[in-house]
């Protein structure tokens, strides 16, 4: 049996790419999985540069990454994570991906003759399905984590994820010496909304609540539903007075657009309470409670007001 033609029977069934380069990087020869992907017959290909046949191949990655196999005599590996694709082979899956090529993993091989390094033998595996459930996997895994963020109604923080930051930023402000205030609000006789307009009325206001709230701030804001109709809003590098204008905004917005509920226009507003880190304050949860506070005294002034700590000694 002659191995040559043995092995060139096996390299030319394998389901990956083998392509042979010389020290110059010009095409030696390839396999059949090229020939077809490629859509190029060797005949035409051989001897020419590889970058003449493959243009879209990033150059001096790509002589960098050979330099290294010839100077260390040793493989070395690209994987699909790293670059989704090197050369321009479209795959053949029936789902749709990211991409029109097929992702690959590659292995460049020096390759010896007689002892002597004469070329370098690339192999191309086709790792598109790899690839395509582990984008899926890792999309899933992203919703799983942002469902047990988020609060299901509002799509806002949830009050663990809420309280967890607010709780880190606290931490964080103490040992820096940084600003930090919080908002509490709570909407005005929500109950009675839902009594009157019934419980899908209750949501609607919610819902524009957390987005009319959402638009209006910084990307920098903690915002989460503390629970029921209760909301906080965690504000980094704000003092009392920064705070303070933000309250006076959401409680304007709040009450000066209404909502539509199967044709009833439905008024609402909120009473608002604002702390601010003070070096009296140990625990995050007396930031919390200090924003109570301000939201009771809020609440027994006559309802939509703003109120700040009694530690700030302002209300409005």
């Amino acid at each position: 049996m002659n191995s040559d033609i043995e092995l060139t029977q096996v390299t030319e069934q394998l389901n990956s790419g083998i392509l042979l380069l010389d020290l110059d990087l010009n095409v030696v020869s390839w396999n059949r999985f090229l020939a077809v992907h490629g859509d190029q017959k060797i005949s035409a290909a051989k001897g020419k540069s590889v970058f003449d046949v493959f243009p879209e191949l990033p150059k001096n990655w790509f002589e960098c990454k050979v330099a290294s196999v010839v100077q260390l005599g040793t493989p070395s590996f690209c994987s699909w994570e790293q670059r989704h694709h090197l050369f321009e082979l479209p795959h053949t899956r029936p789902f749709t991906t990211d991409s029109d090529f097929m992702a690959q993993n590659c292995t460049f091989l020096p390759f010896n003759t007689d002892g002597k390094l004469t070329g370098i033998c690339i192999l191309i595996e086709d790792v598109t399905d790899v690839c395509h459930y582990q984008t899926m996997l890792k999309q899933t895994m992203f919703e799983l984590e942002q469902a047990n963020r988020m609060d299901g109604l509002t799509r806002i923080f949830n009050r663990k994820h809420w309280e967890d930051t607010l709780a880190k930023e606290f931490v964080r402000a103490k040992r820096y010496g940084n600003q930090l205030s919080l908002i509490m609000f709570d909407l005005d006789k929500f109950k009675q909304i839902n009594d009157n307009y019934g419980h899908q009325c209750g949501d609607l206001v919610l819902t524009e609540t957390a987005s009319r709230i959402s638009d209006m701030l910084r990307e920098v804001d903690v915002f989460g539903r503390y629970g029921g109709e209760e909301f906080g809003i965690l504000l980094t590098e704000t003092n009392a007075a920064g705070a303070k204008e933000v309250g006076e905004r959401i409680r304007t917005i709040l009450s000066s657009t209404p909502v539509t509920f199967e044709k009833q226009t439905i008024s609402f507003s909120a009473c608002i309470g604002i702390s601010s880190l003070n070096t009296m304050q140990t625990r995050y949860e007396d930031l919390i409670s200090e924003a109570d506070n301000a939201l009771y005294s809020a609440k027994t002034s006559g309802r939509n007001q703003v109120c700040l700590a009694p530690s700030l000694r302002m209300c409005s």
